[in-house]
C-alpha cells in the first residue's frame, strides 16, 4: 500500500530512493526507507498493496489536511515502514496502527521507539486485517488517517466507519480514480456505489491530489486525498439501504424500474415502491441521493 514519498519537483535521479538528508523531525527519507526494507528483505507485492510514501513534505501535508488534534486517537491502516506514522504521533494523543503484514507490524515499535523515543508510548500496533478486525485496543478512535491499499480501500473504509461510531472523521489516501468515485455528487459520471455508501456516513469531498513519484516502489497511477466529516445517516436502515443501492448500479445503463425489478420482485413491484417514495421509476440510480436510496429501501415491500 502506498507508504510516504518525495514529489517530484524533488526528485533528481531516476532512482526515486536517492540519497537525502534525514529529517530532523524523525520522518522517513528515502535512504531510511530503503534501509529498513533491505534488513526485512522486504519486496513489496501487490497483493498488499505495499507501496510505501517516502517523501517527508507529503507526510506533513497528511497530517496538516487531516486536522488531527492534540486529544485525537488516530486510527492508520497499513502503516507499513512507519513514514505516516511517525508524522501522526506527533499530532495525536494515541496512534492505532493495523498491519497485516507481520513483519512490518514486528518492526514499526522499534522504528517509532528509535527515532521518536518520546513518543513511543503514543503508539499501539494491532496485527490484523483492516476489513475483518472487529474490535481495537484502548480509547476508541475519533479520526481515521491512512494510506489505504488501492485494491480494498473503499471496503475497508466502510468497514471502519460501521465498525467504528467514534470516529467523526477520515482522511484517506486512495488511487486517483477511487477517490474521484468517493466524493461524486448525484448525477455526474463518477457517482456510483461508492459515492453512495460513503454518503450515508458523512460528508465527502476530494482534499488533494498526490503525484505516484512520493512512492517506492512507483505505482503506475497517481493517487488523491478524500476528506469524510461523518454526520447522522439518513432515516431508514443502512442494510436495506445498500442492498437497494447494489441492485440500482447492478444495471446502471436501465431505468429504475428495470434495475430494480429483482430487488423488488417484479418491474411492477419496483414501480410501486418507486413511487411511494416518490420517484421516477424512469430515472437511473446515478440521479438519486443516498437519501432517495434511504426513502425508497424503507416502502413496504409489495406482495405479489
Amino acid at each position: 500500500m502506498p507508504v510516504s514519498g518525495r514529489t517530484a519537483a524533488r526528485a533528481c535521479s531516476t532512482d526515486p530512493l536517492s540519497t537525502e538528508p534525514e529529517q530532523a523531525d524523525g520522518l522517513l527519507g528515502p535512504a531510511a526507507i530503503r534501509e529498513l526494507a533491505q534488513r526485512l528483505d522486504l519486496r513489496p507485492t501487490k497483493t498488499l498493496g505495499q507501496n510505501f510514501l517516502h517523501d517527508a513534505n507529503t507526510i506533513r501535508r497528511i497530517v496538516r489536511t487531516a486536522e488531527v488534534r492534540p486529544d485525537d486517537v488516530v486510527l492508520e491502516v497499513g502503516p507499513g515502514l512507519g513514514s505516516l506514522t511517525l508524522g501522526l504521533l506527533p499530532a495525536a494523543a494515541r496512534v492505532t496502527a493495523v498491519e497485516i503484514d507481520p513483519r512490518l507490524a514486528d518492526l514499526l515499535p522499534e522504528t517509532v521507539a528509535s527515532r521518536r523515543p518520546d513518543l513511543a508510548d503514543r503508539l499501539a500496533v494491532v496485527r490484523d486485517d483492516a476489513l475483518r478486525v472487529r474490535e481495537l485496543p484502548g480509547p476508541p478512535p475519533t479520526a481515521l488517517v491512512a494510506n489505504l491499499p488501492y485494491n480494498v480501500a473503499v471496503p475497508v473504509l466502510l468497514h471502519l466507519l460501521e465498525l467504528l461510531p467514534t470516529l467523526d472523521r477520515a482522511l484517506v489516501l486512495v488511487q486517483a480514480e477511487v477517490a474521484e468515485r468517493l466524493a461524486a455528487a448525484p448525477g455526474t459520471p463518477a457517482y456510483g456505489v461508492p459515492s453512495v455508501k460513503a454518503a450515508w456516513y458523512g460528508e465527502v469531498r476530494r482534499a488533494g491530489n498526490v503525484g505516484r513519484r512520493v512512492f517506492w516502489p512507483e505505482p503506475n497511477v497517481d493517487s488523491g486525498l478524500v476528506a469524510l466529516v461523518r454526520r447522522p445517516p439518513p432515516a431508514g436502515d443502512r442494510v436495506a439501504t445498500f442492498a437497494a443501492v447494489d441492485a440500482a448500479f447492478g444495471m446502471r445503463r436501465k431505468g429504475l424500474r428495470a434495475a430494480l425489478a429483482r430487488w423488488a420482485g417484479s418491474p411492477g413491484a419496483a414501480e410501486q415502491r418507486l413511487r411511494a417514495a416518490g420517484i421516477d421509476p424512469t430515472a437511473r440510480g446515478e440521479q438519486l441521493s443516498v437519501t432517495d436510496f434511504a426513502r425508497l429501501a424503507a416502502t413496504e415491500e409489495v406482495q405479489p
